[in-house]
């Protein structure tokens, strides 16, 4: 197995267990210069933004024949960009966005799924499962940016994703139990943590379909902006979370993320271990001196 495999594979252990320490990634230093665009293919694309967005990545859905469902191919695709940009440390912020009009992602593809055995049925189910855990997992924050229709496994990447910016004509919705299933890759567990349990069975049982203005009303969306800006006002975000201390991004995500899913105590202690991860950095002391000078910091991830 080369590096990358027992890296990965390592990275999928660690990611297995729920409360389990940060994987040291900046021993590997020497993966810090990854190319992503390599990774890109036919309907996963990859484009690291440059100059003043250096840092900020963009991962493109492009499978316009199916409006982005998610197939073998495509979710082989997502699984290797996930898990190299988690090796990548000049990596600050992801967009997942999409090149297809009026869809976001339309969620498993179904005529994929006609052809399969019950125990591939399941064999997929389970790797977009993980994929998606791996999506939530990432040190750094991401961004769904949504246009037009989010259903099923669509909704449930977007649901990984730590914000929503959708466009007026997002579409958003779970319709599994019409097909006689149930949201198999995170969407009962993510769902209900993020609208609370009694609207997320309603939605779940009636695989109603909402417009953008009420995922925002119930806590879905971050953000609902005209049709077709839904790019630009993520890219807003991501900008301004560039800016900042990629050190303590990184730990403010690991306190929020670690931190809801235990008592108020072990988290209070979790936070306290991520703020003394930050004391030694260069970039805190960066962070002070920029105060002083009244310039901006210039952080650099040390």
């Amino acid at each position: 197995m080369g590096t990358l495999g027992m890296v990965t594979r390592s990275l999928t252990r660690h990611y297995s267990k729920k409360n389990s320490r940060p994987f040291k990634l900046h021993q590997y230093q020497s993966w810090r210069t990854l190319i992503l665009e390599p990774l890109s293919s036919g309907s996963v694309q990859v484009r690291r933004l440059s100059d003043a967005d250096s840092g900020i990545v963009e991962v493109n859905l492009h499978r316009p024949e199916t409006k982005n469902a998610i197939g073998n191919e495509m979710l082989r695709g997502l699984r290797h960009t996930f898990e190299t940009l988690e090796m990548d440390g000049d990596a600050n912020v992801m967009m997942i966005s999409s090149s297809v009009p009026k869809a976001f992602c339309a969620g498993a593809d179904l005529k994929e799924r006609k052809e399969m055995t019950a125990s591939e049925v399941q064999f997929f189910v389970n790797s977009l499962r993980s994929t998606f855990a791996l999506l939530e997992a990432l040190r750094v924050p991401t961004i769904a940016v949504i246009e037009g229709a989010a259903l099923g496994g669509g909704l449930e990447m977007a649901l990984s994703c730590d914000l929503r910016i959708c466009g007026e004509n997002a579409v958003l919705g779970l319709p599994e139990t019409g097909l006689a299933i149930i949201p198999g890759a995170g969407g009962t567990q993510r769902l209900p943590r993020l609208v609370g349990k009694a609207v997320a069975k309603e939605l779940i049982f009636t695989g109603r379909r909402i417009g953008a203005k009420e995922a925002m009303s119930i806590g879905l969306a971050n953000y609902t902006v005209p049709a077709g800006e839904a790019r630009p006002k993520a890219l807003e975000i991501a900008r301004e979370i560039n800016n900042k201390g990629p050190i303590a991004i990184r730990m403010a995500k690991k306190a929020i993320n670690e931190g809801i899913e235990v008592d108020l105590q072990a988290a209070l202690d979790l936070e306290e271990e991520c703020y003394e991860q930050l004391l030694n950095t260069k970039d805190r002391l960066e962070g002070l001196a920029a105060f002083a000078e009244k310039r901006k910091p210039r952080y650099r991830g040390e």
